[in-house]
């Protein structure tokens, strides 16, 4: 049982680790945060399909990364609570592999434009906030697609034949 436990928090302290790692990389050419996000490190959002220990290491690294890199409060407290939701999505669809992006991808698309919007108060003139709404859902999908659907796939077929050695039987 001990064994367990440990493995289970060092998988999940290893996910938040490369979780922030990853934003830090992606912030660098300013693609982390705002309007247009390719976050690299929401790639890791299908690690829930492997093991559950990727919840809690996604969401704590979404917490560091977002803290880390000046994100406004809202944005730390629902922009984490967005990767915690796409994280028990992932896991509640583990059996069905196509599916592990598309709660990730879904709850960032709804959740961070109303961020963008309300946190920030990114509004562009001369669209109402519905549209600005619409917008933001348009950009930050796009990048969620990227990195949850098309980064985050390409991941969990690369990871599929190491799963036993990396995740136990997660």
């Amino acid at each position: 049982m001990k064994n367990k436990n440990v493995a289970f928090l060092t998988q999940a302290a290893m996910i938040a680790a490369i979780y922030v790692v990853l934003t830090f990389i992606a912030n660098a050419f300013g693609l982390a945060n705002y309007a247009v996000q390719v976050r690299f490190s929401e790639a890791l959002t299908i690690l829930p399909y492997f093991t559950p220990a990727a919840i809690p290491g996604l969401f704590i690294g979404c917490l560091l990364s977002n803290l880390l890199t000046g994100c406004a409060l809202p944005d730390i407290i629902f922009g984490s609570i967005a990767t915690l939701l796409g994280a028990l999505g992932t896991y509640a669809l583990r059996s069905r592999r196509w599916c592990a992006p598309l709660c990730p991808i879904l709850a960032n698309t709804i959740i961070v434009p109303l961020v963008l919007i309300y946190g920030y108060g990114l509004l562009i003139e001369g669209l109402s906030t519905l549209q600005c709404f619409g917008y933001y859902c348009l950009t930050v999908g796009a990048g969620e697609v990227i990195s949850c659907g098309i980064l985050g796939m390409i991941l969990l077929f690369a990871l599929e034949k190491y799963r036993g050695t990396l995740f136990g039987d997660g």
